[in-house]
């Protein structure tokens, strides 16, 4: 299975959408709250080249935010890049 880290942080309705979806293909991710861990916000601009969360990765492919996953999963696009069979 791919490795799958998130970005978020605490109260953001965004960021819970994000991991309901990935929750309900249930899919194992690892989370980073930057709230909790400040000094991880950083690393995820770097990584991402945006300043917003969620900001969600894919064996360090960058997929973007919340959007951005929804957009992936209707257009079919999602299920192979999280490595769920056909």
């Amino acid at each position: 299975m791919p490795k799958v880290e998130i970005y978020t942080s605490p109260w953001c309705g965004y960021c819970a959408r994000a991991k309901r979806l990935l929750d309900a293909k249930g899919v194992a991710y690892e989370e980073i709250d930057i709230m909790a861990e400040p000094r991880r916000r950083p690393e995820m601009e770097q990584r991402s080249g945006r300043h917003t969360v969620p900001q969600i990765f894919v064996d360090d492919q960058s997929l973007g935010g919340c959007d951005d996953i929804h957009a992936l999963d209707k257009a079919g696009k999602l299920d192979a890049l999280l490595g769920l069979g056909a």
